[in-house]
């Protein structure tokens, strides 16, 4: 058996066990460097290290430490109960909001699993309370979070753009972002009029709907109102409504919030400490797209002022940053390196290469990142894949750009899934429903996003640009 066989069926194994043992698949992918490295390739440590990536790091370590400090302080609940007082007893808005609010947390750094696990819990619970199918709005989030997903300034952006400019391949920063932006809410348009969503605009306002916009403070009141402690209030800031459930039909009622809670939006209101933190995000998307500094040293000096100003409300943000991504990413990108150093990467890339028909090849990339991306990490199909379509892309048949924001879409938008971990966070946060049947939705519409969204994104990205 070749070297390069031997090093993807180690990848295949590290994938295997990742998904069945609940591994750190960075952690295996660590391991099998270290042994593919040393057994196979014949690589010393420095070889082994040369392919850590550095600068991704940086940026891992970075952004998401700024927004642990922004979900540590309050911040982030501030801006979900802000986002919802725009409904204005508007049910159709309330999911719409929903999605444009994970988008924006993963557009401005958020890691798509924090920003939905903020974000889903308050909006299935709107959903019992409002009788709004639990299917449109964990969707409707988990798309969301998607659809910022590829910022220049986001984690899976700078991840993605970060290969592309360590392959030396073509990119574009700002397709990709669109890329993703369009698909996803074309697919969310779709999932809005299927699920309901005729039904929630024919509704109008419900009753008392001034008060709509406190229902996150009426919830928020039931002891969330503060996001310091521990940045997931909003697992509970709509716990204490349950109770129409029982109540499918579009005639719910908006709970009051409490006296003298409702004008503070459930007790998050804007202080010297939010304040600052909005304006150090705004001030990283000028940095980045504005002056063209890197995304990740900026994040982390902006983090440090707001640790030094408040240490008190950035105690705890260190042990928030996402250290499990941060393995992950580091872990497979290290075993990317290897393979490059031993020649796999060149050799799998002539084999694709060698199918004979360009964008059959360049289709069955799509579906296999889908695929393998419904039941293990995003960021590490991404991080393998990608690497290894390069001598493919090389050849100049298949555009680059459209090829990569392909692959990135098909890897990302089938998070859905219940057995991906923005899909069980949709499945955990959804209160007074069958969770079996709920989980059944989950999967069966996870299936058919596998089925039709590779091929539909591998015809509009990648098809005009062939030849």
């Amino acid at each position: 058996m070749s070297p390069e066989l031997i090093s993807i069926l180690v990848l295949v194994v590290v994938f295997v066990i990742a998904t069945t043992r609940s591994v750190n698949m960075g952690a295996l992918a660590f391991a099998a460097a270290f042994g593919v490295g040393t057994l196979v390739a014949d690589l010393d440590a420095d070889g082994i290290f040369a392919g850590f990536p550095g600068d991704l790091f940086v940026v891992l370590v970075g952004v998401t430490y700024l927004f642990a400090i922004a979900r540590a302080n309050g911040t982030t609940d501030w801006l979900v109960h802000a986002s919802v007082r725009l409904v204005r007893g508007r049910v159709a808005l309330i999911p719409w909001v929903m999605f444009a609010l994970t988008g924006a947390l993963t557009a401005i750094g958020a890691v798509s699993p924090a920003a939905v696990a903020i974000v889903a819990p308050i909006a299935l619970s709107f959903a019992t309370r409002y009788g709004i199918s639990p299917l449109l709005m964990g969707t409707m989030v988990v798309h969301g979070a998607q659809a910022g997903g590829f910022s220049p300034i986001s984690i899976y952006g700078s991840i993605v753009n970060g290969i592309v400019e360590r392959e030396k391949l073509p990119g574009s920063e700002v397709g990709l972002f669109f890329a993703s932006l369009v698909a996803n809410l074309l697919i969310a348009a779709v999932l809005f009029a299927v699920l309901g969503g005729r039904k929630l605009w024919a509704q109008g306002a419900v009753p008392d709907g001034g008060d709509a916009d406190g229902t996150g403070d009426g919830g928020g009141s039931s002891g969330s109102g503060d996001a310091k402690s521990t940045g997931e209030t909003t697992g509970t800031g709509t716990g204490g409504v349950t109770g129409t459930a029982s109540s499918p039909g579009p005639t719910a009622v908006a709970v009051r919030p409490e006296p003298g809670v409702g004008g503070g939006l459930g007790g998050t209101v804007l202080n010297p400490a939010r304040i600052a933190t909005l304006v150090a995000l705004v001030a990283l998307v000028v940095a980045v797209l504005g002056f063209d500094l890197d995304a990740g040293l900026t994040a982390v000096t902006l983090a440090v002022v707001l640790s030094a100003a408040w240490p008190d409300d950035s105690r705890r943000a260190v042990g928030e940053i996402a250290w499990s991504t941060v393995l992950l990413i580091c872990g497979v990108l290290t075993y990317v390196g290897v393979l490059e150093e031993m020649g796999t990467i060149t050799w799998a890339g002539e084999g694709v290469g060698g199918i004979g028909v360009p964008l059959l090849a360049a289709v069955l990339l799509c579906y296999i990142g889908a695929i393998v991306s419904a039941f293990a990490s995003s960021v590490g199909i991404m991080g393998a894949l990608i690497p290894l379509a390069v001598p493919f892309l090389a050849q100049g048949e298949i555009g680059a750009v459209g090829m990569v924001a392909a692959l990135a879409v098909s890897a990302t938008v089938v998070d859905v899934s219940p057995f991906s971990t923005n899909g069980a966070l949709v499945l955990a946060a959804a209160p007074d429903v069958d969770r079996d049947r709920f989980f059944r939705q989950l999967m069966v519409y996870g299936g058919i996003v596998v089925a039709v969204v590779p091929a539909l994104v591998w015809l509009v990205l990648v098809v005009p640009g062939f030849g």
